[in-house]
């Protein structure tokens, strides 16, 4: 593949997170207290592009935010951690993205996501970044972008020799052309069943290994405390799902371990891991990251990164 300029380059969304902590959900028509309101950098674009930097990346990123402080916010803190900005473009007249999130007691979050400048994103910049997209080792995907983006940079780094990373969240529809470039495809079992639809296993390994025969290279399906599962494609000879264990950890707040766990994820294919190999590394930061409030203020550095679990 020779000499790459970037570890991985995150084509995708960048929201400001406004979070607020409750002691129970609403029901509809209910009102309920909640803590302050914090503001936090987000989306799962920049998400993955700040946690792959702090764990060593060399990470650019291609999207949009707004002309507005919840996009000047975000552009400074992409930049402190080192993320490529020059194809992050600010949209005239478009807010930035923001999503509203609720945190429980036990750390689980909800979350609704208003698009804003991220569903500008388009071709159009996609072609703008087409060196950085083609000088990646690794380019990760998610669907809080336009489809048309994805597909066009999926092009763009398949016909470099790039590693394509999709992880479908929020889960949509997608082609099987773009299906059967990822390398892995990388769902949580709520987007592992929706793809595969009314009768899907309820077996995390079954369930991964079905999804590989339906066109990715290779699938991990994420399982938050309890690890992953990894499989190749159905092809002849291709070995059984392998489950991944996670270190323990006390959670204090999920909201942005997946794109922890997908970014490390990301990194260590870059550098040449095995994907199973990959995944443990991954499993490590997801788990640091749930230690932590907010998104990208609990991503980990390489210290931070609890041991392997016994015996792995």
């Amino acid at each position: 593949m020779g000499t790459r300029d970037w570890d991985v380059v995150v084509v995708g969304s960048v929201n400001a997170d406004l979070v607020v902590g409750v002691d129970r959900r609403p029901a509809p028509g209910e009102t309920v207290l909640g803590s302050d309101l914090a503001t936090h950098p987000g989306g799962k674009g920049a998400n993955q592009a700040v946690a792959a930097a702090r764990l060593g990346a060399r990470a650019g990123l291609v999207g949009r935010v707004g002309d507005d402080g919840h996009g000047e916010l975000l552009r400074r803190a992409l930049a402190a951690d080192g993320v490529d900005l020059a194809h992050l473009v600010t949209t005239p007249g478009a807010p930035t993205g923001v999503a509203l999130i609720t945190v429980g007691p036990d750390g689980d979050n909800s979350i609704i996501v208003s698009p804003g400048a991220n569903a500008r994103l388009g071709p159009d910049d996609v072609a703008a970044a087409r060196a950085m997209i083609a000088g990646a080792s690794v380019v990760s995907f998610q669907l809080e972008v336009p489809l048309p983006a994805v597909e066009a940079a999926a092009r763009v780094a398949a016909g470099a020799g790039g590693r394509i990373v999709l992880n479908l969240s929020p889960p949509a529809p997608v082609p099987d052309e773009l299906l059967a470039r990822c390398d892995p495809l990388v769902v949580n079992e709520h987007e592992a069943a929706y793809l595969l639809g009314e009768g899907a296993p309820r077996d995390p390994r079954a369930m991964a290994a079905e999804l590989a025969g339906s066109g990715p290279r290779s699938v991990v399906v994420t399982l938050g405390a309890d690890g992953a599962v990894v499989a190749d494609g159905t092809a002849p000879g291709a070995a059984a799902p392998i489950r991944i264990a996670s270190p323990e950890a006390e959670a204090v707040d999920t909201t942005g371990a997946g794109d922890a766990f997908t970014a490390a994820l990301c990194l260590r294919l870059a550098r040449g891991d095995a994907l199973p190999d990959a995944a443990r590394y991954a499993a490590r930061a997801g788990a640091a990251a749930v230690r932590r409030a907010g998104a990208q203020s609990s991503f980990p550095t390489p210290d931070d990164l609890p041991p392997p679990p016994a015996g792995l």
